[in-house]
């Protein structure tokens, strides 16, 4: 159990340190009035910076062990 937990917080604190976000305008609320339709209000912008990631193959030749089976004879 404790490895699960130091292995949950190992990922967790990856996951939290593999982008950085920036927000670059905080955004508005909408103003509302009930007799009259109010204004649509702003989503905030936010610019993101991701990890660079490199995904590739690589060719890898595996010694693999001879193993001989005998069964044991019928009697």
């Amino acid at each position: 159990m404790n490895k699960l937990s130091i292995a949950a917080v190992a990922v967790a604190a990856l996951s939290l340190t593999a982008c950085e976000a920036k927000v670059t305008d905080e955004g508005e609320m909408p103003s509302v009035d009930v007799d009259v339709a109010g204004d649509a209000g702003e989503l905030p912008e936010i610019d993101i910076e991701t990890a660079d990631v490199e995904v590739g193959t690589e060719e890898v030749t595996v010694d693999v062990p001879d193993v001989d089976v005998k069964m044991p004879s019928e009697q």
